[in-house]
């Protein structure tokens, strides 16, 4: 078995904690797996991916491009932007939620990112898109969008996980207090 993830969005929105609980999923299936992870941009709500690989013959955890079984968009302009790194009948679960970046603040651009969707809607046959706001707000949480998206990346069956693997890798991974909270995020379904 060899998978290739990718995970993108800005920072805030917990694309390090997802990459993090799925890695810990597949340790705790006893499966390789390696992940390089940009974290500086976090903190600035930036560009943020992680790259996962999966598999026996790990030899770097950088992703090439036309390689990733699936990507995990956060939001969809970073998606089309990591296009390029989804192997021909990859996957795609993203967020329809556009985080505006920085760069078009200032430049006064008016990025609302519907033409981001549409675009992954017209070129991406398999694309599984997630109203993330609608998905917050009826868990009563912002902070679960990650975990709603990896529910929906789950289901999709590229992952190689389920959904019990992915709750016993957030036991480790996510304070107590925050549980029960993520489980519904992850068998969340609009």
């Amino acid at each position: 078995m060899s998978i290739n993830i990718v995970l993108c969005g800005v920072g805030g929105q917990g694309t390090v904690l997802a990459s993090k609980i799925m890695a810990k999923a597949v340790m705790n299936k006893g499966l390789k797996v390696m992940s390089a992870e940009t974290i500086g941009m976090a903190q600035r709500g930036g560009s943020v991916f992680s790259f996962l690989k999966i598999g026996d013959d790990l030899v770097s955890s950088m992703i090439g491009k036309g390689s990733a079984d699936i990507i995990l968009g956060f939001e969809p302009g970073e998606t089309v932007r990591m296009l390029p790194y989804l192997k021909e009948g990859g996957s795609i679960v993203v967020n329809s939620r556009a985080v505006k970046p920085t760069t078009a603040t200032l430049g006064g651009v008016d990025y609302r990112g519907e033409e981001m969707v549409d675009y992954l809607k017209d070129n991406i046959s398999d694309l599984t898109i997630v109203d993330g706001d609608i998905a917050c707000e009826e868990l009563g949480s912002s902070k679960v969008l990650n975990v709603v998206l990896l529910g929906a990346a789950v289901r999709t069956g590229r992952l190689g996980l389920s959904e019990e693997d992915i709750k016993e890798a957030m036991k480790e991974t996510v304070k107590e207090k925050f549980l029960e909270l993520n489980y519904k995020a992850l068998n969340y379904s609009a």
